[in-house]
């Protein structure tokens, strides 16, 4: 069965909860207070089918002092059916919930022309006409108007006809994508634990599920879940959703956060985004204190405009119907995600006075009063009631890649900064692949101008390397990442290497080279290799060193140097601990001391002294090389012996 959830907006005392009573048989004035003083204060729930559709009413309260608690209820309607009294018409808080309605960009709805019972043809037809030029040019505009009167049931049938008509014409919300509840109620149930209640915006919530409360990181988990009072292994987006949960006390939870998918959401302070200011509303001034409300949230912050300053240069302001790009500072942690609509009130008096989209809830830490940043938010406007939701995507995440640079984008950034369902990242990211816009580089995705700026970093150290170092094999992988790309997220390092590989312009392994490379010795340099090898071949286990080396073999001191380093890259030679063997001599001196294994069984053992006078090597040679078996696995130490394995 479809569910949709209707928001009743309008003034104080206009009938909403009477309408919603006649509909449902249910009353939304649950508190006491409520019932003693006949206004809603809180947000009130009832449901009810017609044709084949369950209806969830939001009934919010109208009094100027409850509009936060209406906001809490009204963001995450389907339809909302704006209410307004025959005998009173048009009051104030009625065109403050309807601007509120307009900001939110509620997709669709229609009028109720409640207490038609109390006034004659004549005075309905008056306020029919005032209600009209209310909704010129609205989405309203053309929407049924339904005269209504819930003491006597006239016009019950005809309200219910237009709210089937409307609903069909609400688009379903997104069951795929991750969970997000904003939380409006959290109570005790004897028997039960800790219950949220909320309408679920987005995903799903089944039984046994792992949650977070966010702001914050507090994992629970869900002992059960009811829709519209009845119990279900699971609720989907649209429906309203109380969710009992395990792990957390109800003094831990607060009205304003969300039940979400761990790793979603990341907590934030800044947001940048549209921001539209009613035609009644003072000029906002850049650096103004306002009240803030997304979801179910209310929280102080203040607007900062984006873009260089006028002409003038006197402090910029947004006037009265404008629009503009502003950055938000909110003053404690909130859950946001590009995309959200969200209202801002006066901070005094709390009037409403504005609200718009979320553009990105993890802005870059840097000056905004530049045309950068203002070209920037303009690359990342969008309009999602219009527009194709994959293309905004695509675009915001190309600027995001972008400006992330060196660095790289987390690929889960795509969910909590994007917006993307978790299901369609890897399609997304082949898109950004197939047009150009990014590269995904392990678990980040990067511009491919800066993985072909690598590239062409590496190929130019490499080149200068080999001029310099002619007898060097090639610059080791980590000291070469330091060189040409330290400040850079390494698997972007690693992606350039790959591509230059796979173009086979270098050789990466251990060390990194251009395949063109060579180790050119010259006739000199020729000779002194084979004299060096010579001396620590003839040497075996009593290899010389460097200063005795360059007096037998004539070769200068720097030329041994850098010719034993090449000889050990290639295998050649072999440093155990500070000394230097031929790769030879180890291999003949393991294979003599495995022999004792079959001259002696196993009772094979070698210490020190039989080492030293077995090989006729002095203490200085001994130590070493049964520590080199051991690291071998062909001695193990027992004491002062080693064992032949």
């Amino acid at each position: 069965m479809k569910s949709v959830i209707v928001g009743t907006a309008g003034h104080i005392d206009h009938g909403k909860s009477a309408l919603v009573r006649a509909l449902t048989g249910t009353d939304p004035d649950r508190l006491k207070e409520e019932k003693a003083r006949g206004i809603t204060i809180d947000l009130g729930f009832a449901h009810t089918a017609i044709e084949g559709i369950n209806f969830a009413f939001v009934d919010v309260p109208g009094h100027e002092r409850f509009v936060k608690n209406m906001l809490a209820g009204v963001g995450g309607i389907d339809l909302v059916v704006l209410v307004v009294a025959a005998d009173e018409s048009v009051m104030p808080q009625t065109r403050e919930h309807f601007a509120i309605c307009r900001l939110l960009h509620v997709p669709a709805g229609f009028v109720a022309l409640t207490k038609s019972d109390l006034v004659d043809a004549d005075t309905l037809e008056l306020v029919r006409l005032e209600v009209r030029d209310l909704v010129a040019g609205s989405f309203l505009d053309d929407a049924p108007m339904v005269p209504v009167s819930s003491r006597t049931g006239e016009g019950l049938d005809a309200f219910r006809h237009a709210l089937v008509d409307v609903s069909r014409r609400a688009s379903a919300r997104a069951s795929d994508g991750v969970a997000r509840l904003p939380i409006d109620r959290v109570f005790t149930m004897k028997g039960f634990g800790t219950v949220v209640t909320g309408t679920l915006t987005s995903g799903r919530v089944s039984t046994d599920a792992e949650l977070t409360i966010a702001p914050g990181s507090r994992r629970v988990k869900v002992r059960g879940v009811q829709v519209h009072g009845e119990r279900r292994p699971e609720a989907i987006a649209g429906q309203r959703t109380a969710v009992n949960l395990g792990g957390v006390e109800v003094q831990d939870i607060d009205r304003g956060q969300a039940l979400v998918t761990p790793g979603a959401f990341d907590d934030t302070r800044l947001a940048d985004t549209v921001l539209d200011l009613l035609p009644d509303a003072r000029p906002l001034k850049h650096g103004a204190r306002v009240r803030f409300h997304q979801g179910t949230a209310e929280i102080l912050g203040r607007v900062a405009l984006i873009g260089p300053l006028d002409a003038s240069g006197g402090l910029p302001a947004i006037a009265p119907g404008g629009r503009a790009f502003v950055r938000l500072r909110l003053e404690r942690p909130a859950v946001l995600a590009r995309g959200d609509r969200y209202i801002v009130r006066a901070y005094s008096p709390a009037v409403t006075i504005g609200g718009g989209v979320i553009l990105d809830a993890h802005p870059p830490h840097r000056a905004i009063r530049t045309p950068s940043s203002l070209e920037r938010v303009r690359r990342l406007a969008f309009d999602p009631a219009s527009v194709d939701r994959e293309k905004a995507e695509l675009s915001a995440a190309a600027v995001m890649v972008d400006e992330a640079g060196a660095a790289g984008l987390p690929v889960a950034s795509l969910v909590t900064r994007v917006g993307v369902n978790p299901g369609e990242v890897d399609a997304r990211i082949a898109a950004l692949r197939s047009s150009g816009g990014a590269m995904r580089a392990g678990e980040v995705l990067v511009s491919p101008a800066i993985v072909a700026d690598v590239r062409t970093r590496v190929v130019a150290a490499l080149g200068e390397h080999h001029r310099a170092q002619p007898l060097s094999e090639g610059i080791p992988r980590e000291e070469l990442r330091e060189l040409v790309f330290a400040r850079g997220h390494a698997d972007i390092f690693e992606l350039a290497l790959a591509d230059l590989t796979a173009a086979e312009s270098i050789v990466a392994r251990d060390r990194v080279a251009l395949a063109t490379h060579r180790v050119a010795l010259s006739p000199e340099e020729t000779r002194a290799r084979d004299a060096i090898e010579r001396a620590y071949r003839d040497a075996a286990l009593t290899p010389p060193d460097p200063a005795s080396l360059a007096a037998d073999t004539g070769v200068p001191a720097a030329t041994i140097d850098r010719i034993v380093k090449l000889l050990q890259r290639q295998k050649v030679l072999v440093r155990v601990d500070t000394l230097i063997f031929h790769d030879e001599a180890l291999k003949r001196l393991k294979a003599e001391v495995a022999a004792l294994k079959t001259s002696a069984g196993a009772n094979a053992r070698l210490d020190v002294a039989m080492f030293k006078e077995r090989f006729g090597v002095t203490r200085k040679f001994a130590i070493p090389l049964l520590e080199y078996l051991d690291r071998e696995r062909v001695t193990r130490r027992m004491g002062d012996a080693r064992v032949v394995l």
